[in-house]
């Protein structure tokens, strides 16, 4: 079974100096599964950019990128006393750890669990809502920092068109209380979600902190255009209108033929994440395709002869069973098929990169 993404390898390179250059201070983001190109190859990668420091999401993910990346890496899922259970303590209290903190609560732990000399960064609860203290409780946590080494302040910001204003009100609290003066040297303040001219509007607006974007989806997918995904015809099978097939025996709708195609569940081919429909449009195309799947109907993101075709029944773990209506050229086995697939949420089998 070969689910390939294929890269345009000069592109894909091209673009990631020309975004790196276009970020001052870039920290590329390295979490999940590695933007479909897997976490280690991007650690590399970030090395050959040369990064001074990346972001991971999770400390399960120290794994696969402290040994293949020189820098400091910065983990952004805040540090809580039972992420202790998930990974060695030395790999976990690696020097080059960066941790975050958001909760005055989780200081005391740490500081009796951690090296001296640990470095953290304290984050703020923007409109997210996710993670970080509050602007209020900011003393509070400069009283209870004792051995631990602050590095800096990090702030998670929404897909909004604000986020400028809110990242400079964060600043502007940093800088006014006592966490600021608490740092060695020019504090550091990263950010995400802010473009380019943003970034570069808030470090001339704040001279003092040491703005650094974390960007992830612009710097390994912004051009998507490098990037073409293939699954494999495994099998063809001419089927009759009315004809019961795959594992929930349905009757066929029309004739045509069925290809057994490789890309499965497993790889994350027919799995969605919940809709962002904000529009009347968005909204009116899900319950569209609501009502389709409810009359088991479903599109596939393989692409036959121009066009999407219809999943015969939901993708199978591996592989996946497509209709190819009668009058339609058909792909033979050991053909490659084009699949449009969601980056984030998809493992691939082979990565052709040369």
């Amino acid at each position: 079974m070969t689910l390939t993404l294929h890269v345009d390898g000069e592109r894909w390179r091209a673009h990631l100096r020309g975004t790196a250059e276009l970020y001052d201070g870039i920290i590329p983001v390295i979490k999940g599964n590695g933007y479909g190109f897997g976490n280690r190859s991007l650690a590399r990668r970030a090395d050959w950019l040369g990064a001074d420091t990346v972001a991971v999401g999770t400390y399960a993910e120290l794994v696969d990128v402290l040994p293949r990346f020189g820098g400091d890496v910065h983990v952004l899922t805040p540090w809580r006393p039972f992420w202790a259970d998930t990974v060695r303590p030395e790999r976990m209290y690696d020097p080059r750890v960066v941790h975050t903190v958001s909760r005055v609560e989780d200081l005391e732990p740490l500081r009796a669990e951690a090296p001296e000399g640990t470095r953290i960064v304290v984050e703020g609860e923007t409109a997210m809502a996710r993670h970080g203290v509050d602007r209020h409780a900011l003393t509070s946590v400069a009283d209870k920092l004792g051995r631990l080494q602050l590095a800096g302040f990090s702030i998670h910001l929404p897909l909004s068109e604000d986020n400028l204003g809110e990242a400079d009100r964060w600043a502007a609290a940093f800088e006014a209380s006592k966490l600021a003066p608490a740092v060695s040297g020019t504090p550091l303040f990263t950010v995400s979600h802010l473009s380019d001219r943003e970034v570069r509007a808030l470090a001339e607006r704040r001279p003092g902190l040491a703005v650094r974007p974390r960007v992830g989806t612009a710097l390994w997918l912004g051009d998507r255009g490098a990037f073409r995904v293939t699954g494999i015809v495994i099998d063809t099978h001419v089927v009759e209108r009315g004809e019961r097939i795959g594992y929930r025996q349905r009757p066929m709708p029309v004739g045509g033929t069925v290809l057994v195609v490789s890309g499965g569940t497993s790889h994350g081919i027919g799995l969605e994440a919940p809709t962002a429909a904000t529009t009347l449009k968005q909204r009116a195309t899900s319950v569209a395709k609501g009502g389709l799947g409810a009359a088991g109907l479903a599109l596939s993101p393989f692409t036959i002869a121009g066009k999407q075709r219809w999943f015969v029944e939901p993708p199978h773990m591996q592989a996946s069973m497509i209709l190819v209506p009668t009058g339609v050229a058909v792909p033979g086995v050991g053909e490659e098929v084009e699949v449009d697939v969601r980056m984030t949420t998809t493992t691939f089998d082979a990565l052709d990169l040369p």
